[in-house]
Order: structure tokens, then sequence, then C-alpha cells
């Protein structure tokens, strides 16, 4: 998850009891394999005081800042909204590098043309 991410910024109140998913997503950053998969990323923890209500931002190694609200929206929730981005980031690179543009536009008549699927063979058919 963190190989996506530039900084993790996770900001709550240790008395506010909406903050499990803050912590459940910090135990998530400080896992060991997290951890490998991008040295660089930069975790700041903020404790606050306020009643401020418990929030992670992330910001992708593109640049791109996303803030979650973590009273509402599970650690769970968040990793799998950071891993689908972080494909589709990788997916953009993988086009850009073999000199495709991105996004990628398909034709409208290739939209409608009807898909004939694949026949499996039948067992009789196959070589033995």
């Amino acid at each position: 998850m963190l190989k996506f991410l530039s900084k993790v910024k996770i900001e709550f109140n240790a008395l506010d009891p909406r903050l499990a998913s803050c912590m459940e997503f910090l135990a998530q950053c400080n896992a060991r394999k997290a951890k490998e998969s991008n040295p660089s990323c930069q975790i700041q923890v903020k404790r606050r005081t306020d009643d401020f209500p418990p929030q992670i931002t992330v910001t992708f190694v593109t640049g791109v800042e996303e803030t979650f609200d973590a009273t509402s929206t599970p650690a769970q929730n968040i990793r799998n909204m950071i891993l689908e981005k972080g494909r589709n980031l990788e997916t953009e690179q993988m086009f850009r590098e073999a000199g495709e543009k991105w996004p990628v536009v398909i034709p409208e008549e290739e939209l409608k043309l009807p898909f004939k699927g694949i026949k499996p063979k039948k067992a009789e058919e196959k070589p033995q």
C-alpha cells in the first residue's frame, strides 16, 4: 500500500471514541511488509487535544493529496481505495512509458461490435 504514497498524515484525539480507524490504519502503515514496500514514505502522527474529527491524509507519489474522514470510513476501505488508485497510477505509467495516450479511448464503433465469445473445446475434441 505504501509503495504508491509519499506521505501519510494521521490526525486524531486519543480520547475520541471514533479513533479506531486511525489506529488500525497506523498499524497497517507500521507493518514490516508495508514499510519495506516504500521506506521513503513519511508517516506523521498528529495527536490533537481539540474536538477535531479523526482524519487520514495521504499524498500519492504523483503529488495528489487525498483526505479521508476516519470517523465514518473503516481503515480497510481507505486501504482498498489507496490500492485501487495506485493500480490506476501504475497502469497509466505503463501506457505512458510505452508511448500510448492516456486515458485509452476505445472507438465507439468497437464498443458496439458483438462479442463472439470463446467456445471451450469438448472433452472428446481435446488430444489425450
